[in-house]
């Protein structure tokens, strides 16, 4: 008696896991999942670069607070914002305070994100890293904050970093945005001579806009040319940037 009641407890036991397990896949199936055993894992593209650790995560509770308060001190004075570096900021986690960083970029707050720049580069934790470099130069290149710019390009060549193509790039649409051309010029034939950051389609597209916008006429078909040279399919940034240019 007691061996048949095992037994139909037993095939209750696995009719009930029978029918889980068929509503668990028919769910998967419904919402699209992929089964353990059909997920595939590669190795990272070589040829990428690796993004930054910080770049989309989640800001916490923290983090959250410190861009608040600092925001608010900065509509008073400098010393409430150094308080809050003291009180607040300081106590942040490495990604945190990089988090905090982003946040501020993001909202285009250049002076608090040049502040916790500074402050990051404090850290014991902290190494030179190309990427922190180039959001900063941008932001001060979209703010035309230009001797910033500048001094955040010689800044990260002393701590042992060669600047690539964007590096290069945002100091260079820092300039033509500040019509300044002649520098523009002038950092665009040094990206010609260096290795490493090489001009892109970005590169041509920011300084065939800028050279045309001001008739620039000779200096634009010399850009032209290189174009060919550099990049792979030059006709779509030129027809691009001569569209751009009737529009206008």
């Amino acid at each position: 008696m007691a061996s048949l009641l095992l037994g139909h407890t037993v095939s209750g036991c696995r009719g009930a896991l029978q029918l889980l397990h068929k509503q668990t896949w028919t769910e998967a199936s419904r919402n699209r999942l992929i089964p353990l055993k059909h997920v595939v894992c590669g190795l990272r593209d070589k040829n990428r670069p690796r993004k930054p650790l910080w770049r989309g995560r989640i800001m916490t509770t923290e983090a959250i607070q410190a861009v608040q308060a600092l925001k608010r001190a900065n509509k008073y004075s400098q010393d409430k914002v150094n308080r809050v570096c003291i009180t607040r900021v300081s106590r942040l986690l490495k990604d945190d305070l990089l988090a905090a960083l982003t946040e501020l970029q993001r909202q285009n707050e250049y002076a608090l994100a040049i502040k916790i720049f500074d402050l990051v580069r404090k850290e014991v934790w902290y190494k030179p890293d190309i990427y922190l470099y180039a959001d900063m130069i941008m932001l001060m290149a979209r703010n035309k904050l230009i001797d910033k710019a500048e001094e955040l390009f010689s800044q990260l060549k002393e701590e042992g970093l060669d600047p690539d193509t964007r590096v290069c790039t945002e100091l260079l649409g820092g300039y033509t945005h500040a019509g300044m051309i002649e520098k523009a010029m002038e950092i665009y034939e040094m990206m010609k001579m260096q290795s490493g950051c090489k001009p892109n389609e970005l590169t041509f597209t920011i300084l065939l806009n800028s050279l045309e916008r001001v008739e620039e006429r000779v200096l634009a078909n010399l850009v032209r040319k290189d174009a060919f040279e550099y990049l792979d399919v030059p006709t779509k940034i030129l027809n691009n940037v001569a569209n751009t240019v009737a529009i206008h």
